[in-house]
């Protein structure tokens, strides 16, 4: 157990550490093929893959 885990304090609302309206879904939306290596193409490979499992559950 942490050490504040019995001390909250009871009545008051918390603002979470990153609002709803500034959250993003996590994609690169500056992405340029142009300036992309190797490594970068992979990596895009690799999360396009992640996507279609994840859809599929």
């Amino acid at each position: 157990m942490g050490r504040d885990e019995h001390n909250k304090p009871r009545g008051r609302n918390f603002l979470a550490q990153t609002p709803k309206n500034q959250k993003t879904d996590g994609r690169d939306v500056e992405f340029s093929n142009e300036f992309a290596d190797h490594e970068d193409k992979e990596a895009q490979a690799r999360s396009q893959q992640a996507d279609k499992r994840a859809k599929r559950k």
